[in-house]
């Protein structure tokens, strides 16, 4: 049995393809289109996806959409009556949007899957899923666990914000919910918004942020946003939001609370905005935290798994992690809305037509989340001839060696290897490499090759099984960069006086650790455990780097600049390797140094996205 799950149009969508239960394939649209967070229908996701199992779109047995748009037009109908006459702008704004192509959405799924395949038959094939219910499926099928809770939290569906379903074999029941327009998920966008960046995607910045500030406006957001009970549930005081009604997320009374109006998007950042940052995320981090123990508490169930936008703050998740409520936490590795996809595809499987599941409580499903295309040697040196690259082709410990040596060097290297990554992180498939011992690699990386804010930290990749000699794991493995750890106290550097007097960026080029280039200021790192039976070829060159240096770890971001999908073709990583100062890329077996190419085929990649 084949299900294609299709997540569109609100931002990131995707496609995920499931036969008889395992996952087959997944991708964004964005990593084709080459436009960050593309909402539109995945057209290339999609056959992409087909081409990997060799199946025509009439030939599966669902395809199944992520959300039930009717429902998401009553929740904006009832919204904007509640609120009349305010937000009149925003509604008829809206209202257009939604008359001329959302309201119709179900034809407009038909004509485009027929545009794939004029066999498809939507009166046979075609099934919705409710948003949340694509989310709970999607944290959970794919777990190792056969019994579980299931927790989703995000901005908002058709109404749910915060959901909670209890997972035991192939069932998965929904058992509460809070309802639009109280979210952890828009409340957390709210300040992403009011500090200067990009809604629904400038979050991680937030979490970024947080610890060079204070979290002096924590009792004030108590005080005035939200009502936080013992047992998590909420409530916020909309008169300080704008989001229900208008074309912004804050509005005059919140710019008054916080003295002062939202920062301009491109403005210096302060340190209040370092302070507000610090402050929602220790309000977020408690409001998960009161979730999660009173689940705990009222299930007795010693399993979490997590979904939604809100699950991608893997600070917040690693605090559930060592807060000790529960044995095992299990994070979707595309937890946000494409992430949807994958479980609408799973819960029409598992839920629709309850068909068996397995679980051992040990492995996942997601396959180290390697799941999108992936390119023969013959391909990758055709393409790359193409572009005009100059490259060697070497054997593979050839080509390890020479990564590790770059690597030692504190050179900056491209790695483009097997399967695309599905979710939001490079996990050693579309990742640049970098030397964590490095003390000037975190800055190089920010401004020199992905020309984005200097505060930014970056992730650790380090081998699985030595890993717990570097960060504070507590016995567990972290292989989708979605928990974050400290780094052990041995290797740690002892800072003087006047270094820990500092406040605000000041902190940022104060080596912390044995590993500077990924410790953060507070000593955590978002870390990610490298296993050899999921991703042999990172490991491999991890290990090689080991061997040269007696350290197992390596800095790891994602192969783009800042503003650009992550690359998803070998043109892609040649485009993004020529216009920044990247020195070395490996693309399969080819390996392309700077020196040795075309320098008129260099590209200002600084201003070619525009800034997320």
């Amino acid at each position: 049995m084949r299900i294609l799950g299709i997540s569109a149009f609100y931002h990131d969508s995707a496609a995920a393809l499931v036969r008889d239960g395992q996952v087959i394939a997944a991708a964004q649209e964005e990593r084709f289109t080459r436009k960050k967070h593309d909402p539109a229908f995945p057209a290339r996701a999609i056959v992409s996806c087909l081409e990997q199992d060799g199946v025509r779109l009439s030939e599966l047995d669902h395809v199944v959409f992520y959300d039930k748009p009717f429902l998401k037009f009553e929740r904006l109908m009832e919204t904007y009556l509640a609120f009349a006459p305010r937000g009149f702008k925003s509604f008829r704004m809206a209202m257009l949007v939604w008359i001329k192509e959302k309201l119709f959405q179900k034809k407009l799924l038909v004509d485009e899957l027929t545009k794939i395949d004029a066999g498809f038959d939507a009166q046979r094939q075609l099934l919705f899923t409710e948003h949340h219910q694509s989310h709970a499926a999607s944290a959970f099928y794919p777990s190792p666990f056969e019994e579980a809770v299931a927790l989703t939290m995000d901005g908002v569906g058709e109404w749910a914000t915060t959901s909670v379903g209890i997972g035991q074999g192939n069932r998965l029941e929904l058992t509460r919910e809070i309802h639009f327009p109280h979210s952890l998920g828009l409340l957390y966008s709210a300040f992403t918004y009011y500090t200067g960046f990009r809604v629904n995607s400038g979050e991680y910045k937030i979490m970024g942020l947080a610890p060079y500030g204070e979290p002096k406006y924590v009792q004030k957001i108590y005080d005035h946003l939200i009502d936080l009970k013992p047992d998590g549930s909420y409530r916020l005081d909309l008169s300080y939001f704008d989001y229900c009604t208008g074309l912004t997320m804050t509005n005059a009374k919140f710019a008054k609370l916080f003295g002062g109006p939202a920062r301009e998007m491109g403005a210096e950042v302060t340190q209040r905005e370092m302070d507000l940052a610090a402050s929602i995320q220790v309000v977020i981090e408690e409001a998960v935290l009161r979730i999660t123990r009173s689940l705990a508490k009222e299930t007795g169930i010693r399993n979490l798994c997590l979904a939604g936008g809100v699950a991608l703050n893997c600070v917040a998740n690693g605090k559930i992690l060592r807060d000790g409520h529960y044995d095992n936490v299990w994070v979707q590795p595309a937890s946000g809305d494409a992430g949807g996809a994958l479980g609408a595809a799973l819960a029409a499987y598992y839920w629709h037509k309850d068909q068996p599941r397995e679980a051992d409580n040990v492995h996942d499903h997601m396959q180290g989340s390697y799941l999108g295309p992936a390119f023969a040697q013959p391909e990758i040196e055709r393409r790359l001839r193409a572009e005009g690259a100059k490259f060697e082709v070497l054997e593979d410990d050839a080509l390890y060696d020479a990564c590790a040596e770059a690597l030692t060097n504190d050179k900056a290297v491209g790695w483009f290897q097997g399967r695309m990554e599905f979710g939001p992180r490079a996990l050693g498939g579309r990742s640049i490499m970098g030397d964590a011992r490095s003390p000037t690699m975190q800055s190089v990386l920010n401004l020199k090759v992905k020309y984005r804010e200097s505060f930014r930290p970056f992730a650790p990749s380090a081998l699985a099984e030595e890993a717990s000699e570097w960060f504070d794991l507590r016995g567990v493995d972290s292989p989708y960069m979605l928990m974050v750890a400290d780094v052990l106290e041995e290797k740690r550097r002892t800072m003087t006086e006047e270094e820990q007097a500092l406040f605000g960026i000041a902190k940022l080029n104060v080596p912390r650790s044995q590993i500077p280039a990924v410790t953060h200021v507070d000593y955590s790192a978002r870390i990610q455990t490298v296993h050899k039976e999921t991703n042999p070829r990172y490991h491999a060159v991890i290990s090689r780097f080991r061997d040269r240096t007696g350290c197992p770890v390596i800095v790891n971001t994602s192969f783009n600049v800042r503003g650009e999908p992550i690359v998803g073709s070998p043109e892609d990583a040649f485009h993004c390797f020529m216009g920044t100062e990247m020195e070395v890329l490996a693309v399969g077996n080819c390996l392309l140094r700077k020196e040795h190419q075309d320098a008129k085929l260099a590209r200002d990649y600084k201003n070619e996205f525009e800034l997320d």
